[in-house]
């Protein structure tokens, strides 16, 4: 699997997982399902399951320190306060962040680019964005990284643009330079695409818009629970993941962003805590990362996200990408071996992360998945909030087949044969 050495910092190292002894962790899969199915989870694109570890840290905290932070002096809250920023360390060093005030704790990488888009609007040269200024995005983009740009652009009369897709599912940047210009004051995208599972050159592409002066946004929830990340290493100014797709609670997410930018930047919501003084006149905010995190936060999940990077960080994300690419690449060689079935995006583990969308002759994703679901067989079905990258293929809605850490090759297996119970049912092929 090649990776922009630039973002992971290292090789992948050479050690694999001991899936079976991983899989005990997660209770979930041990799940007997309708007609005592077992439980073939491969949507861990859409959320992954959570390790005995995780769910013991929530139940903990609720059990034994549940109460709320900065703003009690007693026991349980000084307790509660501790975790909770205890977490914000571990996720800064998970991600490999200079500072723990550069983590600010969202309920998702789509609340973390809303927040981005929004104060973009409101921010103050030279950050602000306005009439004439324009915002680039990508094609593959997930409508959480389209919607708040439109909304952007639109409200203060800017203009988006965005880069294509090639035929093999890769960014078209054959017109870099034409797209990412003097007038470019924002350029968002995509580091792991949730529907085709490309990776992009985000390196290059940063140093294209830092060229111009333009900041770079990425969505990183589907390559932060995959790679080893190095957030200063991608380029980037402001980078959103989210919990649940690497083994944390729902709820969850973090939004890293420079030290000087987050600074620099006005609050988005505004509340409790994330004041310095308020007056009846006019209020003065708190530094990074408490700006940004007005009212009660999502205190056990953060602590729960905590957890996640703990158990990733143990067994070792080289490890974690590496198991990832050898299942993926075994995915890849077995569907294609099924007549009727088209992968969408890269065919090869080349560049590529673990999102495999197909379609399979003309059939709806709705009926495959009902039937693979009849078998115990978990994929997701639909457009998988990424229209417009559906319409470039010419298709309106796919299946996808998402493993992870815990995924194992007879559940490959078994997959393939649940596409074959499909295929005789409905006549493909």
């Amino acid at each position: 699997m090649s990776l922009d050495t630039a973002v992971t910092g290292s090789a992948l190292g050479s050690n694999r997982l001991d899936v079976e002894a991983i899989r005990k962790d997660f209770p979930i899969l041990e799940r007997r399902l309708a007609d005592d199915r077992p439980l073939v989870y491969l949507d861990s694109a859409n959320t992954s399951q959570k390790p005995r570890q995780v769910l013991d840290t929530l139940r903990n905290h609720y059990e034994r320190h549940n109460a709320n932070v900065a703003r009690a002096v007693h026991q349980l809250g000084e307790e509660a306060t501790a975790a909770f920023e205890a977490a914000r360390d571990t996720l800064a060093a998970f991600v490999k962040a200079p500072s723990r005030d550069e983590i600010i704790f969202t309920r998702g990488v789509t609340e973390g680019l809303n927040l981005v888009a929004n104060v973009l609007a409101w921010a103050d040269p030279p950050y602000g964005v306005g009439p004439g200024d324009e915002v680039v995005i990508t094609e593959m983009e997930h409508h959480s990284n389209i919607v708040p740009w439109q909304l952007l652009t639109q409200r203060t009369g800017a203009t988006l643009r965005w880069f294509g897709i090639t035929d093999e599912g890769r960014m078209d940047l054959s017109n870099l330079d034409d797209l990412i210009t003097e007038r470019t004051k924002v350029v968002s995208l995509v580091h792991v695409s949730n529907m085709l599972g490309t990776i992009n050159p985000v390196a290059e592409i940063a140093r294209r818009a830092h060229e111009v002066g333009a900041l770079v946004v990425l969505d990183a929830a589907q390559a932060v629970p995959q790679l080893p990340y190095d957030v200063t290493a991608t380029g980037a100014d402001l980078i959103g993941f989210t919990g649940h797709k690497m083994l944390g609670p729902t709820g969850i997410g973090v939004l890293w962003g420079r030290r000087d930018l987050l600074a620099a930047l006005p609050p988005f919501h505004g509340g409790g805590e994330m004041i310095e003084d308020v007056r009846m006149e006019r209020s003065t905010y708190a530094p990074p990362p408490h700006r940004f995190e007005a009212g009660t936060p999502p205190i056990a999940q953060a602590i729960g996200l905590g957890a996640a990077a703990d158990y990733l960080s143990a067994l070792g994300m080289g490890a974690v990408a590496q198991h990832e690419a050898d299942i993926t690449s075994y995915a890849l060689e077995t569907l294609k071996q099924i007549p009727g079935l088209r992968i969408l995006g890269p065919q090869t583990i080349q560049d590529r992360g673990g999102a495999i969308s197909f379609t399979f002759g003309s059939l709806h994703p709705h009926d495959i998945g009902q039937v693979l679901d009849s078998y115990g067989i978990a994929v997701r079905g639909g457009h998988h909030c990424a229209k417009p990258v559906h319409r470039r293929f010419g298709v309106g809605a796919s299946t996808r087949a998402s493993g992870y850490l815990y995924t194992t090759t007879a559940e490959i297996d078994a997959l393939a044969d649940g596409l074959e119970q499909v295929r005789r049912f409905f006549g493909v092929g």
